[in-house]
């Protein structure tokens, strides 16, 4: 598929998701109650219609839905420009910059106000905070005592385990988007094969077991189930919403969405190897000079740029080998990368680790 017809589909994804969002908050007002949202961790979010903000709850092992009730379009964005982040948030919070950490970022593409996952504190009782940053730099939190929320419970999650070593619980959700009126969450379950999908209707009533995962992992020579996706991507084949999902080491994979069957055993089709000893971090997707191309943070091997035309045509990694498949470019002058997220068609926002110092910046796409 050349770039211009991938360009043309992610216009009609955008136009089936703009419908798809109003019909949905329309059904959705009344299943939002007002409340104090109990979130026992704060991990990936994601935005749905309208101003909903979606957060990962490993710890509760919930995905909860949050009115923001931030829906005020902004004719022009503006750029964000915030050094030491987590200087900024640990004193509105009343604690030291150790005792913060920033789980995951996410634009409001209505109003483009950036919102930050956040732990207050370290360990199994650290306390889990919304805070926002409106286009002026000020920082608040959103208050959770008193919000229109809803929250379905995840029935496969993995037993939460006490003592030294990871624990799987808190792998239950790694990432997630909404797509086509669905919550589709990557992380962990309880299954044999425990490397997951879910595909969460929303507004939520109950959430059914998730789609099992096996890959091909070249890099490691052999399939694999029980590795979770670290972050995925959503993009458009031939007319059919896919997944393009990156692993640990860093298999890049594409997974059907409409395979994501409650309890179905799905095989995913590995189209690149990345390189071992890397940690894919985030991804987005974007369209410059009218070509599309995805953008990955990594833990090792820092900003990758990938040229996301003609996806359908690298043939599936069956076999033994390290770096193969979709090519990429390092984008050198991006160093520190944690969180990425698309702020507007122009730029990226970018959370980036300046030796301990967190900054929070828009930068334009590559």
């Amino acid at each position: 598929m050349n770039a211009v017809k991938l360009s043309n589909v992610f216009l009609k994804t955008a136009a089936v998701l703009c419908l798809t969002a109003a019909m949905a908050w329309g059904a959705s007002s009344a299943t939002l109650t007002m409340g104090k949202a109990e979130l026992k961790s704060a991990g990936q979010l994601a935005f749905g219609p309208d101003g909903i903000l979606f957060v990962g709850d490993s710890a509760n092992a919930t995905l909860v839905a949050l009115d923001t009730e931030d829906r005020t379009p902004v004719r022009s964005a503006g750029k964000i420009e915030i050094t030491a982040i987590n200087q900024k948030i640990a004193a509105l919070l009343g604690t030291a910059p150790d005792q913060i950490l920033v789980n995951d970022v996410a634009v409001n593409p209505i109003s483009k106000k950036v919102y930050l996952s956040v732990s207050r504190g370290r360990g199994p009782d650290a306390a889990a905070v919304i805070m926002r940053v409106d286009g002026s730099g000020k920082i608040t939190e959103l208050t959770l005592d008193k919000i229109k929320h809803s929250m379905v419970n995840l029935p496969d999650a993995p037993a939460s385990k006490d003592g030294k070593g990871p624990n799987p619980r808190m792998e239950t959700i790694t990432h997630l988007a909404f797509i086509n009126g669905n919550v589709v969450i990557a992380g962990l379950s309880n299954e044999e094969f425990s490397s997951s999908l879910r595909s969460i209707p929303f507004p939520f009533q109950q959430a059914s077991k998730g789609s099992s995962i096996e890959i091909y992992h070249g890099s490691h020579g052999r399939f694999e189930t029980n590795a979770p996706v670290r972050t995925f991507v959503p993009f458009s084949l031939n007319n059919e919403p896919y997944i393009l999902a990156a692993y640990t080491c860093t298999p890049l994979v594409k997974i059907p969405v409409s395979a994501l069957k409650p309890g179905a055993k799905v095989k995913g089709a590995t189209i690149a190897e990345l390189g071992n000893h890397n940690r894919p971090l985030d991804m987005v997707a974007y369209t410059k000079n009218g070509k599309d191309y995805i953008l990955m943070a990594n833990s090792s091997r820092g900003i990758m740029k990938l040229k996301a035309t003609g996806l359908d045509s690298y043939q599936p990694i069956t076999a033994p080998t390290e770096v193969a498949g979709v090519p990429y470019e390092t984008i050198a002058s991006f160093k520190g990368v944690q969180q990425l997220d698309k702020f507007d068609d122009a730029n990226a926002l970018m959370l980036i680790d300046n030796e301990g110092s967190l900054d929070l910046r828009t930068v334009p796409f590559p």
